[in-house]
C-alpha cells in the first residue's frame, strides 16, 4: 500500500514537472516574439527624436539667416512689395514654421490625420486665394465636411474610417486643384505676370503631388507623411528668406 502511494506521488510529481517544462518554452517564445516589437517601437521613437532634432537645427539656422538679412535689408520699395511688407510676411512665416515643428512634437498616430488634413486644406486655400486674385475667377463651392465630433481635449475628430476620410479628401482636393490649374491655363500673361502665373502653377502642381501621394497612404505612414509636410514648409520658408538678397539687389 505504501509502495503504491509512493509510486503515485512520484508519477504525479513527474507529470507536474513535465507540464511545467512544457509551459516554460511557450513563455520564452512569447518573450522572444514580443522583443522585436519592443525594439522596433524604441527604434521608431529614437528616429522621430533625431528627425525633430534635425528640424530644430534647420529652423535655428534659418532664424539666424533671416535675422541677418532682415537687419541688412534697406527700407523702401523693392519691386511690387515694400520691404516692410516682405519683412512682415517673412516674420509670420518664421513664426508659423516654428509652430509647425512644435506641433509635430505632439503629433501621434491618433491625431495626425486631423492635423495633416487641416494643414493641407489651409495650404490649398492660400493658393486658391492667390489664383483667384490673379485670374479673377470666382471661388468654387467648398466641399462638404465629414460629420465630426470632438475628442476629450475638444479637438474635432471624424467618426469615419481612415480610408473613407482619405479617399474623400483626395477627391475633394484634387477637384479644387484641377480647377485652379485650368483657370491659370486660361489666363493670358506675359513678362512679369507670366512669371507669377508660372509660380502659381508650380505651387498648384506641388500640392497636387502631395495629394496624389495620399491616394495609397496608410495610417502606419503617419510619421513619414507628417514629417515630409513640415520639411516642405521649412524648404519654402528657406527659399523665401533666400529671396531677401534678390529683393535687396
Amino acid at each position: 500500500m505504501h509502495h503504491r502511494m509512493m509510486t503515485a506521488v512520484g508519477v504525479m510529481a513527474l507529470t507536474l514537472s513535465i507540464g511545467a517544462c512544457s509551459r516554460e518554452p511557450s513563455v520564452e517564445q512569447r518573450d522572444r516574439a514580443a522583443a522585436p516589437n519592443v525594439d522596433r517601437s524604441a527604434a521608431l521613437r529614437e528616429q522621430r527624436e533625431r528627425d525633430l532634432s534635425a528640424m530644430d537645427d534647420r529652423v535655428a539656422a534659418l532664424e539666424r539667416d533671416y535675422q541677418e538679412k532682415r537687419a541688412n535689408t534697406p527700407s523702401g520699395t523693392t519691386g511690387k512689395k515694400t520691404t516692410t511688407s516682405l519683412r512682415d510676411e517673412l516674420k509670420s512665416d518664421m513664426d508659423d514654421v516654428k509652430q509647425a515643428v512644435s506641433n509635430l512634437r505632439t503629433t501621434t498616430a491618433e491625431n495626425w490625420w486631423d492635423r495633416h488634413e487641416s494643414a493641407l486644406e489651409t495650404a490649398i486655400g492660400d493658393v486658391a486665394k492667390d489664383v483667384r486674385r490673379f485670374t479673377g475667377a470666382p471661388a468654387p463651392p467648398a466641399p462638404a465636411k465629414d460629420l465630426r465630433t470632438t475628442d476629450a481635449s475638444g479637438q474635432p475628430v471624424s467618426t469615419a474610417p481612415f480610408t473613407s476620410r482619405r479617399d474623400k479628401f483626395v477627391v475633394d482636393m484634387r477637384t479644387r486643384l484641377d480647377a485652379m490649374g485650368k483657370s491659370l491655363d486660361a489666363a493670358k500673361a506675359t513678362g512679369p505676370r507670366k512669371t507669377e502665373r508660372d509660380d502659381l502653377h508650380a505651387r498648384v502642381e506641388k500640392l497636387a503631388g502631395d495629394i496624389k501621394r495620399l491616394e495609397s497612404a496608410s495610417a502606419e505612414e503617419w510619421w513619414d507623411l507628417s514629417k515630409a509636410r513640415v520639411d516642405d514648409y521649412i524648404d519654402r520658408v528657406e527659399r523665401s528668406v533666400a529671396r531677401l538678397d534678390n529683393d535687396k539687389r
